[in-house]
């Protein structure tokens, strides 16, 4: 069911604090070390699915982007794409016989910057892909794009390989807030890659923008989202800036008085919210848009919508095999992850063909409260009925403590509690991962250790 979110400024200021943002449950914190190989191929062998979304990490970048907080390697030595080919084709041929049941519906590279490689490294990468793993004829494939590196003739060899989605990384049009954060662009370098996109029959183009970076004000934003709104992606993902300097060492370089203050960061967001609504955007949850007609928006209308690490996804029936530096896999009841650094990440391939390291065996408690996330966070309702009969239980006793933390959400109109039903309200939708919060079992534990993004 749509809802335009409804914003209150009092709910606001008493609810905008941190939490995770649920790409999986348990959240990768959870994670923990002396997972191996042999917990991916249990993995496969206890799950029912047979249909696979791959991800690709190429952790490349020409430029240093100071708020980025990705896992990337800033290089510009094209050479050493094709030793990272080297180790990550080997990985490929490892890992891609325990999937030869499977349908591959979904591919992504992410990163780092995707089109970092060449086409000629590109059309290397997808072919030892088609080489192992078995794709359906309508697969999905995209791919995050930097405007601004893209090779001569890129957009065509995707286009050749099969991709028909993409992603492209703008954050900001002005050209102070890109000077500030180094990463310099001009406008008709955006409209060019988009208008070649469209006409090359690319399916959906995503947009990433960003708030809360330095000199971004209300009223410079604004010029933002209008030239955004005319560019038209079919999808826009809207994050906040989270200024973690501590973690990040690119991020100090930002200068906090240079941001935007807390209440001007909540005035450009509530703007945004207005004017992308106002466009005939769907608010697909927290910071993502999408277009009334693209399949972002008709899952969730058809309560078909997914959330992976990836974010929001149209594939909810897939495992998820991750595959290069750092990659996330979410196989059946596992979630296992690669080694994060390149020369262990290259050790590891070389000696034992995979590089897995850390990971977490979903008990029965994790699948029902990942499912109940899952549809909260997707579709901001919830059949009490269905899940007591997908696990057997009996929701309101089993969620005793979980609905005792819901109940001042309800009380302040941000989410109906009724006998078979939970219900996110149009005040409620801004503060969604709040409400996933309550029936976060690992939650208090990772609030001591760690600093997560504000909820808005």
């Amino acid at each position: 069911m749509i809802k335009l979110p409804h914003w209150e400024d009092s709910l606001i200021q008493k609810y905008n604090i941190s939490g995770p943002r649920y790409t999986s449950y348990p959240t990768a914190l959870s994670l923990t070390s002396g997972y191996t190989q042999s917990d991916l191929t249990n993995a496969i062998a206890s799950s029912t699915n047979r249909a696979l979304s791959l991800y690709i990490h190429i952790p490349f970048c020409h430029q240093l982007c100071y708020y980025c907080g990705c896992n990337k390697i800033i290089t510009r030595h094209q050479s050493k794409a094709d030793v990272y080919l080297d180790h990550l084709l080997q990985e490929i041929a490892a890992q891609a016989p325990l999937f030869k049941e499977y349908q591959v519906e979904q591919l992504h590279l992410g990163g780092g910057t995707p089109t970092f490689l060449t086409p000629e490294q590109m059309t290397r990468l997808i072919e030892a892909l088609e080489q192992h793993f078995n794709f359906t004829h309508t697969a999905q494939r995209g791919i995050e794009i930097d405007p601004r590196s893209l090779a001569d003739g890129m957009l065509e060899s995707l286009k050749v390989l099969g991709f028909n989605r993409v992603s492209f990384g703008v954050q900001d049009f002005n050209d102070q807030v890109q000077a500030a954060v180094n990463r310099p662009q001009q406008l008709d370098e955006v409209l060019t890659v988009l208008q070649k996109a469209r006409a090359l029959g690319f399916k959906s183009i995503n947009m990433d923008m960003i708030y809360g970076l330095p000199y971004q004000t209300p009223e410079t934003y604004q010029a933002t989202i209008k030239q955004l709104i005319e560019l038209a992606p079919d999808r826009v993902s809207l994050f906040n800036y989270a200024h973690l300097p501590d973690r990040f060492a690119a991020q100090r370089k930002l200068k906090e008085h240079d941001m935007p203050t807390p209440e001007q960061k909540l005035a450009i967001f509530k703007a945004t919210l207005e004017r992308m609504t106002q466009a005939g955007y769907q608010y697909i949850g927290m910071d993502h848009f999408a277009k009334q007609d693209d399949e972002l928006a008709i899952a969730q209308r058809e309560d078909q919508l997914h959330r992976n690490f990836q974010g929001y996804t149209t594939h909810g029936n897939c495992d998820l095999l991750g595959l290069g530096v750092s990659s996330i896999s979410q196989i059946g009841n596992a979630i296992l992850q690669n080694e994060k650094d390149l020369k262990p990440y290259y050790q590891a391939i070389s000696e034992q063909k995979n590089a897995i390291i850390k990971g977490i065996s979903l008990h029965q408690d994790d699948l029902i409260r990942a499912a109940v996330i899952k549809q909260l966070i997707c579709h901001f309702d919830l059949d009490k009925t269905a899940i007591n009969a997908q696990f057997n239980i009996n929701f309101d006793e089993y969620f005793a403590q979980a609905l005792q933390a819901l109940a001042p959400l309800e009380t302040d109109g941000l989410v109906n509690n009724d006998q078979n039903t939970i219900t996110v309200t149009a005040k409620g939708t801004l503060f969604i991962r709040i409400i996933c919060m309550c029936f976060d079992a690992y939650l208090q534990q990772q609030i001591k250790n760690t600093r997560f993004s504000r909820v808005i």
